[in-house]
């Protein structure tokens, strides 16, 4: 068995689902159909990638979300005044 993945969320420790049954796990469950989907589909050369991206999402972290949405408006912004 690997070695359990951690980061940290709001100034703790936290576990990082790092196995398909365990990713889907810890999703929400009306996110859990696109996950399927995105593994079902991966190749062999996308799925660290796609397991990558899954594994951040079943980790919610508030700080990193709110400055991905700032960015994104700030993006809009300078798209939209052009």
């Amino acid at each position: 068995m690997a070695e359990p993945l951690k980061t940290w969320v709001g100034g703790r420790e936290v576990d990082v689902p790092n196995s398909i049954p365990d990713i889907r796990a810890a999703l929400p469950p009306q996110r859990r159909p696109d996950f399927d989907m995105a593994i079902n589909e991966a190749g062999v050369h996308e799925i660290h990638a796609v397991m990558r991206h899954w594994m951040l999402e079943a980790v919610p972290d508030p700080a990193a979300d709110a400055t991905m949405e700032r960015l994104a408006r700030e993006e809009a912004e300078r798209h939209g005044a052009g």
